[in-house]
């Protein structure tokens, strides 16, 4: 059998099929071990999409062949090294985009109706004593969508339906309907949200900064869920504490699961624990295709979703 490194926590619906067809090793709580012992095996790695894969692990696997991520996100694979060593990269897209586009929809209804302030004044026995301040509608607003791919577009499909106008950037323009800006601090100044759905990495690394959100303004909301590197979060922090904008709904972080006490404590922010794939019928999907693209490639057919 085949003999994998599994470097992340994986649900039993994934792991049991893995371990059904391939000799796994825990690479999360045993990682020297394993290497110490079965480094010279092991011919796939199965990671998640958060997971860093640093390029000396890869050193240490002479026979590595494939790294499948469980994710759509593979910031943390070293793409060009696996190419210059003709290993393979395989994610898992397409099948979690809905998911993921109706969590950031769910995040631009939450700040801008309220809705996590409106729940906890419910519970904390507030209502007796007057009604809850008023939120902010929809309609007439503009999504500005940083990252118009997969997901991105998929919330524009979604917003657009709420009323609101979409404009967007990224590496470049597209054949779409909507307003196209030539830069980052270009979107945010003319956005009511601006929802980041672009992909991690070293070139967006820290793209939502000061500048960015001077020009989103006070009456502006910052939406995130692709991953936490994309935002300066000390900026984001400060932002909110100067008023400087108005609210944030979040599902990333920079450094999670850790979250600054200031987001913590923050009342106008949206926090949630990166879930935006956290379905059963997503993650199940996922797994299988982690599950097909180690299948294929072990048996010399084509991968169904190759990233390199």
């Amino acid at each position: 059998m085949n003999h994998l490194l599994l470097l992340a926590p994986l649900p039993d619906f994934l792991l049991q099929p893995l371990r059904a067809a391939y000799v796994c090793h825990d690479g999360v709580t045993d990682l020297e071990g394993v290497l110490a012992r079965e480094a010279g095996l092991i011919r796939g790695i199965v990671l998640a999409g958060g997971t860093i894969v640093p390029e000396a692990l890869l050193e240490r696997l002479p026979a590595l062949e494939i790294l499948s991520v469980f994710g759509v996100g593979y910031d943390g694979v070293p793409v060009d090294v696996c190419r210059r060593r003709g290993l393979r990269v395989t994610n898992t897209p397409d099948v979690l985009t809905d998911d993921v586009a109706d969590l950031a929809v769910a995040l631009v209804l939450m700040t801008s109706r309220r809705l996590a302030e409106a729940e906890r004044f419910v519970r904390a026995g507030e209502w007796p004593a007057g009604p809850f301040p008023l939120a902010h509608a929809l309609r007439g607003k503009t999504a500005g969508i940083f990252g118009l791919g997969r997901i991105g577009a998929a919330i524009a499909r979604r917003l657009a339906v709420h009323g609101l106008h979409i404009a967007y950037h990224g590496r470049r323009r597209q054949p779409v309907d909507y307003a196209y800006c030539s830069s980052l601090q270009e979107l945010a100044a003319v956005s009511d949200f601006l929802i980041v759905a672009c992909p991690g990495g070293g070139a967006t690394r820290q793209a939502v900064d000061n500048e960015v959100l001077a020009a989103l303004g006070p009456q502006g909301t910052l939406i995130n869920i692709a991953r936490g590197s994309v935002v300066d979060e000390a900026a984001l922090v400060r932002a909110l504490e100067a008023g400087a904008i108005r609210a944030a709904g979040l599902d990333v972080f920079e450094n999670e699961p850790q979250v600054p006490e200031a987001l913590l404590a923050s009342p106008r922010v949206v926090l949630l624990p990166h879930v935006g794939s956290a379905t059963q019928e997503t993650r199940v999907a996922m797994a299988g295709l982690v599950v097909e693209n180690l299948a294929a490639h072990f048996g010399g057919r084509p991968l169904l979703t190759p990233v390199a």
